[in-house]
């Protein structure tokens, strides 16, 4: 079983798994979700190899909580790990979704108001009111209404999505608008297109799309996969992807990327169309 995706860490496990996993207890879990800007998803509960990045309002059901972590597993892409249990409340049914880039929370009816936090697109919010032009949320918090959209409300083309994040810091493990990396990128793009995603790129690889000959000629919205590395065709002749070679969300000549990472990472693994 892969550790990413299986809700055990020995001493508990998820109910479901009862029978093949060995663990002290077993556990149905209780929902929580973000209310910080970004939690991060650790592998062990020392603060130490970043895995992810949940972001405000993600879901999260926790299956422990000890000495400050919560160990458990993110609604959004079944990713598991540990996250800093001071980072989670109670949920609260979630109605919108950031569509801009980032927006801020704000502290009064006014964008002249405190900012509480920037957060970034695809965080979750439950509106319970109008403003004017600002959305009231379950927790006082308030935000302008053009920046949301309703949850179920899905955008229509990945690759716009990822425009949207051109020029955004390159963050290994990040997901947010403040920095992400390649699959993250991915990720945000197809979740908000409804299209259901794993949060890494060899998962990505496993589960998306079909697979393409090498004849096919390379469309809008096509992945082309390497070892550790994922990004979107913008069109038949550029990539869009987060990389650590411009340290950024950028396009890229198709031609060009294939060569350069090619040196360094080896040969396209795979392209695939959703």
């Amino acid at each position: 079983m892969d550790r990413r995706t299986t809700p055990a860490n020995g001493r508990v496990a998820a109910l479901h798994l009862k029978g093949w996993v060995a663990a002290e207890r077993f556990v149905e879990g209780e929902q929580k979700q973000v209310r910080t800007a970004m939690t991060t998803i650790w592998r062990h509960a020392a603060a130490e190899i970043p895995e992810r990045q949940l972001l405000y309002g993600d879901a999260f059901a926790v299956l422990e909580d000890r000495d400050g972590f919560a160990f458990g597993r993110s609604a959004k892409d079944g990713y598991c790990g540990y996250v800093f249990s001071g980072d989670l409340a109670d949920p609260a049914p979630s109605t919108h979704k950031v569509s801009a880039r980032s927006t801020h929370l704000y502290s009064a009816q006014s964008i002249k108001s405190s900012p509480v936090m920037a957060i970034s697109f695809g965080s979750r919010l439950t509106v319970i009111a109008n403003a004017g032009n600002l959305a009231r949320t379950h927790d006082g918090y308030f935000v302008p209404q053009n920046h949301l959209r309703g949850i179920d409300s899905p955008h229509e083309d990945p690759v716009a999505v990822a425009e949207m994040f051109l020029g955004a810091p390159y963050l290994w493990g990040g997901n947010s608008t403040f920095g992400l990396d390649c699959s993250a990128l991915v990720q945000a793009a197809l979740l908000a297109c409804g299209v259901t995603c794993p949060g890494d790129s060899d998962m990505q690889e496993e589960a998306l799309g079909q697979p393409l000959p090498d004849s096919a000629r390379t469309r809008r919205g096509d992945l082309f996969f390497w070892k550790g590395h994922v990004a979107l065709a913008a069109d038949a002749e550029r990539l869009i992807h987060a990389n650590a070679h411009t340290m950024s969300v950028a396009y890229e000549p198709i031609a060009a990327a294939i060569a350069r990472i090619e040196r360094t990472d080896g040969p396209v693994t795979s392209r695939r169309r959703l």
